[in-house]
């Protein structure tokens, strides 16, 4: 550790390849300069899969030891910036990516058939106001100060060191902004780590981070499978903060890794969010929301995939799913008309599918749905499961598809019951017109965040993060600064200075 290396002879690191016309470039980034590997891996659009869209460099250990060293050395420049400083440097980055949006949106379409319509309207926008978010409240996130037993006492928030994010192959762009911006704005060095499904768009990150002015080392991009390149740099000592999204055995690993060199460590690990629908609420409104779990093949962590539905409505509700559900247009992500994506990549779809066969074999009722649209392709039916019962395992693990179960209560408590019947804890959706029984139920359901009458609203100062094996720790606002900091409290005797 802490080698000098040289520039690797066997290509230029100026290489670029195009992507629908966006130009990016197929290698790591490290301490501001595009380093390529030896190996690599490819990486095809979920939309053809015939259609191969990159070899992609793939690290190893020697990489993940020289992108650690050089966020050491970036830590020192970045951290030394100031708070004014490095606001404005993030300022400058969210601009970029506003005006280079239409860019990123097409690249990561291609890369996971993510809506591309959703990408430019929502996504990446909201990767910029992830920035600006983290540029204004970390101005905001003043020192604490007080008097007590004859002294004055601050408490300061130092930069915590070099950061590793490592982000999920859904929602690429989006989420790894969303960790990124909270590590810097604390002014920690990052090195992200993106999935090795979706690693486009980080490329393209590299390169408007590198144009908004930060310095060499502050920002890295290393890529490659989590079990090699991943492994290194969150077991690397030199390491001071990680913050993971993705699946639970995979956390468990990385805690291990965590826990050995005493390192703060975050998860957010999926869901399997309870929809629940009392008789009182909007029927037809929650069978539109529910209809819209389908979206993006199922692929999103918050998605309420368990339909928890009071019986005495059961029928009502199950006519106006089945009409919203038929509504939905299989396609090409890029087409404006489509609402039901691909699933990321075979092995997937292979996982979801063996989720629904294991189902029926097993008894469970398919009320609609259960197999492939095209039997040579990547995208696959809205499915709706009615379980023999709350064992079922389609009720009690996250499949991450465009698959759904149907369960029925008699009474609050029930639904209550039902609700927090899994190990799961992320996210909750409720629908009733009844305030008293939103209060309730919105207390009583176990989920890092619970919404009424709604769904995917957010507000970027709340903390987000999961109960149970959904996760360790929060993010958003002041929560993800605290945790990227390291605390002081700075105490001196009153009158003892002048």
């Amino acid at each position: 550790m802490g080698t000098s290396y040289p520039a690797l002879p066997m290509k230029s690191h100026t290489d670029r390849i195009e992507i629908d016309g966006v130009s990016l470039s197929p290698h790591h980034f490290i301490g501001g300069e595009r380093i390529p590997s030896e190996s690599t891996f490819e990486v095809r659009s979920p939309m053809d899969w015939n259609k191969k869209l990159a070899d992609i460099s793939q690290g190893d250990h020697e990489t993940a030891d020289r992108a650690v060293a050089s966020a050491q050395e970036g830590f020192k420049q970045w951290s030394a910036l100031g708070v004014q400083k490095r606001t404005d440097i993030l300022f400058a980055l969210a601009d970029l990516i506003d005006a280079n949006a239409k860019d990123i949106a097409t690249v990561e379409c291609l890369d996971m058939a993510m809506l591309l319509e959703s990408l430019n309207l929502r996504l990446v926008p909201r990767g910029a106001l992830n920035f600006r978010n983290y540029a204004e409240l970390v101005v905001e996130h003043q020192e604490r100060a007080w008097s007590s037993k004859g002294t004055n006492n601050r408490i300061i928030r130092d930069p915590a060191g070099p950061a590793i994010i490592i982000t999920p192959w859904n929602a690429p762009f989006m989420l790894s902004t969303w960790k990124l911006a909270p590590a810097l704005a604390a002014g920690n060095s990052v090195i992200l780590k993106p999935a090795e499904w979706s690693p486009l768009s980080a490329s393209l990150l590299a390169d408007l981070i590198n144009e908004a002015g930060f310095p060499p080392g502050a920002f890295n991009v290393v890529q490659g499978l989590g079990s090699e390149v991943g492994a290194a740099l969150v077991s690397d000592p030199r390491v001071r903060r990680i913050s993971f999204t993705g699946s639970p055995e995979t956390a468990r690993h990385i805690g291990v890794a965590a826990a050995k060199n005493i390192v703060p460590f975050t998860a957010e690990l999926g869901g399997k969010g309870p929809l629940i629908v009392f008789a009182d609420a909007d029927i037809d409104a929650a069978a539109k929301k529910a209809a819209a779990q389908f979206e993006d093949s199922g692929q999103v962590c918050l998605a309420g995939t368990r339909l928890i539905v009071e019986s005495s409505v059961k029928n009502e509700f199950l006519e106006r799913l089945n009409y919203y559900t038929d509504q939905h247009i299989p396609g090409d992500s890029r087409n404006n008309k489509t609402t039901l994506s691909a699933a990321i990549h075979p092995v997937h779809l292979q996982r979801v599918e063996g989720f629904v066969e294991r189902a029926r074999k097993n008894g469970d009722k398919i009320i609609f749905g259960g197999g492939r649209f095209w039997e040579d392709k990547l995208w696959y039916k809205p499915t709706l499961i009615e379980p023999l019962s709350n064992d079922s395992e389609v009720v009690q693990k996250e499949i991450f598809g465009p698959v759904l179960t149907l369960q029925t209560f008699d009474s609050q408590s029930d639904a209550i019951d039902l609700a927090n019947s899994t190990a799961y804890g992320l996210s909750g959706i409720i629908y009733t017109s009844n305030a008293q029984r939103a209060e309730q139920v919105g207390r009583a359901v176990r989920a890092g965040t619970v919404w009424v009458n709604s769904f995917l609203v957010r507000d970027l100062t709340a903390p987000f993060g999961g109960y149970g094996i959904s996760g360790i720790g929060r993010e958003g606002g002041d929560y993800a600064l605290d945790f990227h900091s390291d605390l002081k409290t700075l105490q001196i005797l009153d009158g003892s200075v002048s």
